[in-house]
């Protein structure tokens, strides 16, 4: 089961020119909680005709409720596939499907388990910044 964050405008507005749109992997945590695997959609989405660019991470953990209004924190590590449109909804489920099957690959991987544990996770937060990096709230 995957849980969904959007990230706020500004975020998205912010991030750097070199990182294109798709689908990216990672790992994420959510209120200093444990790190977990990420698969991030970057983009306008288009078999949804969305028409602000987003960024949309998917955590591969079953949390026992929702949580808007906490903190997420991500690291982007790879790179799956440029973002695409669907002639189906079924395409895109089956596309969502390999996408996650290709971070949990990768991410099981010694060197990208290497990130999980990564300085910034465990960075403190004083008045609402992170010491080490940026902090952003789920709307």
């Amino acid at each position: 089961m995957t849980y969904h964050a959007n990230f706020p405008d500004e975020v998205v507005n912010d991030l750097p020119e070199d990182i294109g749109t798709g689908v990216y992997y990672g790992w994420a945590t959510v209120d200093n909680g444990p790190v977990h695997k990420m698969v991030m959609s970057i983009g306008w989405n288009p078999y949804f005709k969305n028409s602000k660019k987003s960024m949309e991470t998917h955590i591969l953990h079953a949390f026992g409720t929702d949580f808007y209004g906490s903190q997420l924190r991500i690291c982007i590590i790879g790179y799956v596939r440029p973002e695409m449109d669907f002639w189906t909804l079924d395409d895109l489920i089956t596309t969502i499907k390999n996408d996650i099957d290709t971070a949990n690959r990768q991410l099981d991987t010694a060197e990208m388990k290497a990130f999980k544990d990564h300085a910034f996770f465990q960075s403190e937060i004083i008045d609402n910044k992170i010491v080490n990096g940026n902090t952003y709230y789920i709307n």
